[in-house]
């Protein structure tokens, strides 16, 4: 599993209040949750967003609220992957558990800008900066979190795999 694409960047602390204002949690539709991703800390970030695109940030990313708000409106926004110094726990979990690849990599997170190209490699944990032509050595996804991840979230994987 892969994931490419230019790099949106961010500083310490992105709190779930930033990626996601509280006034828009009227909803849980995700493309509805996409449209106001970020725009509290990069107004451009939804006219910019393209699929595929990375988001790196420094010290604990996801932080705030547990709400799963967040990681939908990232991932709905077409987001392919956070890579971040660390992430709030509840940041972390729920990423996983509706499907949105994260990895930690302070190595990574201090040699790439924003507006880099970036390659990922999932089975390797390798990230590739295509733009400077350096690479870092993040942690690999496990196989069964990669599953997850292609299922697209813990709910769509345990109903695909389960009797009925």
């Amino acid at each position: 599993m892969k994931a490419e694409g230019r790099v949106f960047k961010y500083g310490d602390n992105v709190d779930t209040d930033v990626i996601i204002p509280a006034r828009y949690l009227n909803s849980s539709d995700p493309a509805e949750l996409a449209t106001h991703c970020m725009e509290d800390i990069d107004k451009e970030f939804v006219n910019k967003v393209q699929k595929g695109d990375i988001i790196v940030a420094n010290k604990n990313f996801g932080c705030g609220s547990s709400r799963e708000h967040a990681p939908i409106a990232i991932k709905a926004a077409g987001v392919s992957c956070v890579i971040a110094e660390t992430f709030a726990r509840i940041f972390y979990r729920n990423s996983i558990n509706i499907g949105l690849p994260i990895i930690e990599c302070p190595e990574a997170v201090k040699g790439i800008d924003a507006g880099d190209e970036v390659e990922i490699d999932f089975d390797s944990g390798m990230i590739y900066n295509k733009t400077k032509g350096t690479e870092f050595k993040g942690q690999a996804f496990p196989e069964f979190m990669q599953r997850l991840i292609n299922a697209g979230g813990l709910v769509n994987y345990i109903n695909a795999n389960t009797e009925k």
